[in-house]
């Protein structure tokens, strides 16, 4: 029975999991961090007090007993695809077929460590909490919040948190009494934040901004995190109590100690099956692959869960002896449901089409039922639907 490992135990390593445990003929471990799947999506909740952290949580022991792949939770420290051989933290794990899923890394500005992110490891939703909780019960305050780019690869950026929890917050004052104490402050070094989804989205973002009475400041690079504040590239400062960014990816700095092919922002290279260049039996899935495609293309969880079910496929069809293959650029898209607390807007964009629709509240009762279906169809209770 070959041997396959998977590293990474977020959406993209869970699903190729999933699938390759269904056909029952291989030998199948994953190797996480942490003992739980963390549904970032519906991370945005725990700081306004919709969810708690473990509502977030999904344990992999709950998992495997539907789709029984052994667990091992252990921190990857170097790639050797060339021996066929993963060095760990407390092991070395031998394979027939790697498949590296384990997302990338942030960015690191001058100051990083003053701000917090809702992208980042999973307790800082909590560290985020305390610090609203702060504010509120000293009754007024300034918020910023923002997220950059990486001008080295423009699909590791991710902004849409980023807007929801702004107009989540917006909405927990609004219901708290205190939002006219408040002023919040959205970000970003580029010009249009939020182009990628499409003019249409760009002009109700906007609309949305100044609904909700928040402010902007685009356009300009940042230059330092203090912890009173932004210092932007013209020395200009914009004052904060507070202030969550989301820092664009990176390759995980691991990879620099790997044999594997990475591009110019350290993400592994691979082509339109998932296979890495030069390693036949080698793939790469999710936010640490280099995705190749549109300008607007950006990393997102329903890509890796879709590279990760075709990874599975093709490693089948090879030890089947058949050609057949399935890629990821045909289907790459931009889908989100962007919550604002008390409703939300679906945007989608793909090759043909780009379009967000506003959904007042029923669009915020769709995202929490997508946070219930994203749990069930993990745990085998509940089947897939296509494309979700």
């Amino acid at each position: 029975m070959k041997k396959i490992l998977i590293l990474g135990g977020g959406f993209a390593g869970l699903q190729t999991a999933i699938e390759l445990q269904k056909n029952g003929n291989f030998e199948i471990t994953l190797v996480s961090d942490r003992d739980y799947l963390y549904i970032y999506p519906i991370s945005i909740w725990i700081p306004v007090h919709i969810k708690e952290f473990d509502d977030v949580k999904v344990p992999l022991k709950n998992i495997q007993k539907k789709y029984p792949f052994s667990v091992i939770v252990d921190k990857v420290i170097e790639i050797h695809a060339s021996d066929n051989k993963v060095i760990c933290q407390s092991q070395t794990l031998t394979y027939d077929y790697l498949i590296v899923a384990f997302g990338a890394e942030k960015m690191q500005h001058k100051g990083i460590e003053n701000t917090l992110s809702i992208c980042a490891k999973p307790e800082m939703a909590l560290e985020i909490r305390n610090k609203i909780d702060e504010l509120v019960l000293k009754g007024s305050g300034k918020i910023a919040i923002g997220f950059g780019g990486n001008p080295k690869d423009k699909s590791a950026v991710r902004g849409g948190p980023a807007f929801e929890l702004m107009f989540n917050i917006h909405n927990y004052l609004k219901k708290k009494k205190i939002r006219d104490n408040f002023e919040l402050t959205f970000f970003a070094p580029m010009d249009e934040p939020g182009a990628r989804m499409g003019k249409g989205s760009l002009a109700m973002l906007d609309k949305m901004f100044a609904k909700y009475n928040i402010h902007k400041r685009f356009g300009k690079k940042i230059k330092e995190f203090l912890s009173d504040g932004v210092i932007f590239e013209d020395d200009s400062k914009l004052d904060s109590d507070f202030i969550m960014f989301i820092a664009a990816g990176t390759g995980a700095a691991l990879l620099k100690n790997s044999d594997l092919p990475l591009s110019e922002a350290g993400f592994i290279r691979i082509d339109n099956f998932g296979q890495v260049n030069g390693f036949p039996n080698v793939y790469a899935i999710g936010d640490t692959a280099a995705l190749e495609g549109p300008e607007w293309i950006a990393k997102q969880g329903h890509i890796a869960e879709l590279m990760g079910r075709n990874a599975a496929f093709n490693i089948i069809q090879k030890e089947k002896g058949n050609s057949e293959r399935k890629g990821y650029q045909e289907h790459l898209n931009i889908l989100c449901v962007m919550d604002t607390g008390d409703g939300a807007a679906f945007v989608f964009r793909d090759g043909k089409k780009a379009f967000m629709i506003p959904m007042p509240i029923v669009g915020h009762w769709l995202k929490k039922g997508w946070g219930i279906y994203a749990k069930l169809t993990k745990l085998g209770k509940f089947p897939r639907l296509p494309g979700i």
